[in-house]
C-alpha cells in the first residue's frame, strides 16, 4: 500500500477507487491527510503569484481578489485538518514527505496533467491556478478533469455512511468574519458540521452546479475562485449573457493586468547553492529565512492540532499565524533580486521544508 505521506503518490485515486463498502475510519482519515497536504500545496503558488503584484497594484481589483482567495485557503486548511482530528486522526504537516515540492504534481494523483510551480503572476500562472481550482462541470467554458471537489463529495459520502466517527476532538477554531462568510474555522461536532465545512471548501474553490457564484463570500457577488482566476486570465469580468438556460461569458468590464515582478520559475530543489542560478550570500539568507519560517510555520500548526488543553492549542495556533505572514517581507525582498542569467527574471520563495 502506498505511503500516506507520499506526496507524489496517487493515494487519492486509489482511495477513490476503493468500494464504498470498504471506506471507514481508517479510509477516512488516510483521505482527510490527503486533503491537508491537497489544501496545504495551494497557498504557496498563490502566495508567490499575490507577493509579486508591484507595489502600486497592491489594492487594485486583482490584487484584492488573489488575497481574498489566499484567505479562503488558509480556512481551507484549517477545515481539512479539523475534518481529520474529528475522526480521530492527527494531520502530518511539518515532514518533508508531506510538504508539496515544486514544479511538482497536486498530491495523491489530482489532477495529473498539472505540473505545480512557484513563480510571479503572470498569464500562465493564472491559467494554473485556474486549473487547480476548475469543477468538473464549470458554467463557462473549461476543460473537464476529475476534480478536488469530486474527491471532497467521495469524502462527504463516507461521513454520511458513518456519522459516529465524528468526535470533535483536538479542533481548532477561528473567527475570521472580516475575511468572508465562509472563513470562520469552526469546530466540526456533528454531521451538519461536516457538511456545512465541505461545502464552504468545495463551493468557494468551484461554484456549484447552476452558478460561478461564491455561495459564501467575502465581498457581494464574489465568483468561486475558478472564475475569479479565469476572469484575471481573461481580463474581462465573467458576466451572464443569457437566461433559461443560463450562458456566462468573460465579457465583462475590464479587469487589468497588474504590474508584477517577474519573479523566475523556481527550479526542482530551490535555486540551490552552486551553479549558473545559485544566489549570491544576502539572497541565500532571505530566501533561507522564508524556508525556516514556512517550517516553523507548519510545526506549529501540527502542534496546535495535537494539543490537549484548547488553550495550548489556541497558543500554537497563533504562532503559526504570526510566522505566516512573516514570510511577505523576505519573500517579496528576495523578489527584487535579479537572477544572475541575464533574464531579467528575479529570484522568488523556495517553500522548501527543513529540519532545524
Amino acid at each position: 500500500m502506498t505511503s500516506v505521506l507520499e506526496y507524489r503518490s496517487k493515494r487519492i485515486v486509489e482511495l477513490l477507487d476503493e468500494p464504498a463498502e470498504l471506506r471507514d475510519a481508517d479510509w477516512l482519515k488516510e483521505a482527510l491527510q490527503q486533503a491537508v497536504m491537497l489544501e496545504l500545496a495551494t497557498l504557496p503558488p498563490y502566495l508567490c503569484g499575490l507577493w509579486s503584484i508591484d507595489d502600486s497594484a497592491r489594492d487594485g481589483e486583482a490584487s484584492s481578489a488573489i488575497g481574498r482567495i489566499v484567505f479562503d485557503e488558509m480556512s481551507h486548511l484549517g477545515l481539512a485538518g479539523n475534518l481529520l482530528t474529528t475522526v480521530g486522526g492527527v494531520p502530518r504537516l511539518a515532514d518533508a514527505r508531506a510538504v508539496p515540492a515544486y514544479p511538482g504534481p497536486l498530491p495523491g494523483g489530482v489532477r495529473p496533467e498539472l505540473t505545480v510551480f512557484l513563480s510571479g503572476l503572470s498569464k500562465d500562472s493564472l491559467d494554473l491556478y485556474s486549473r487547480i481550482e476548475e469543477p468538473d462541470r464549470p458554467v463557462a467554458a473549461a476543460e473537464t478533469h476529475t476534480s478536488i471537489g469530486a474527491f471532497y463529495t467521495a469524502v462527504l459520502e463516507a461521513f454520511r455512511s458513518h456519522p459516529d466517527l465524528i468526535t470533535g476532538g483536538h479542533q481548532l477554531t477561528r473567527n475570521m468574519p472580516h475575511h468572508g462568510e465562509g472563513n470562520n474555522v469552526g469546530a466540526l461536532r456533528s454531521l451538519a458540521d461536516v457538511e456545512a465545512a465541505i461545502g464552504v471548501i468545495k463551493e468557494q474553490g468551484e461554484g456549484t452546479s447552476a452558478s460561478p457564484e461564491n455561495p459564501h463570500p467575502g465581498e457581494p457577488e464574489e465568483l468561486a475562485h475558478f472564475y475569479v482566476f479565469r476572469e484575471i486570465f481573461h481580463g474581462r469580468k465573467l458576466v451572464r449573457t443569457a437566461e433559461n438556460p443560463d450562458r456566462w461569458e468573460f465579457a465583462g468590464a475590464e479587469i487589468p493586468m497588474p504590474p508584477a515582478l517577474p519573479m523566475g520559475r523556481v527550479p526542482s530543489g530551490g535555486w540551490g547553492t552552486s551553479g549558473p542560478l545559485a544566489p549570491d550570500p544576502e539572497t541565500r539568507q532571505l530566501l533561507d529565512a522564508v524556508n525556516r519560517t514556512y517550517s516553523q510555520m507548519l510545526r506549529f500548526l501540527e502542534a496546535a492540532w495535537q494539543a490537549d488543553l484548547p488553550a495550548t492549542a489556541k497558543e500554537l495556533l497563533n504562532k503559526a499565524v504570526g510566522q505566516m505572514f512573516a514570510l511577505q517581507d523576505p519573500a517579496r525582498a528576495a523578489m527584487r533580486r535579479p537572477l544572475p542569467d541575464g533574464s531579467g527574471r528575479t529570484y522568488g520563495p523556495e517553500f522548501l521544508f527543513t529540519d532545524g
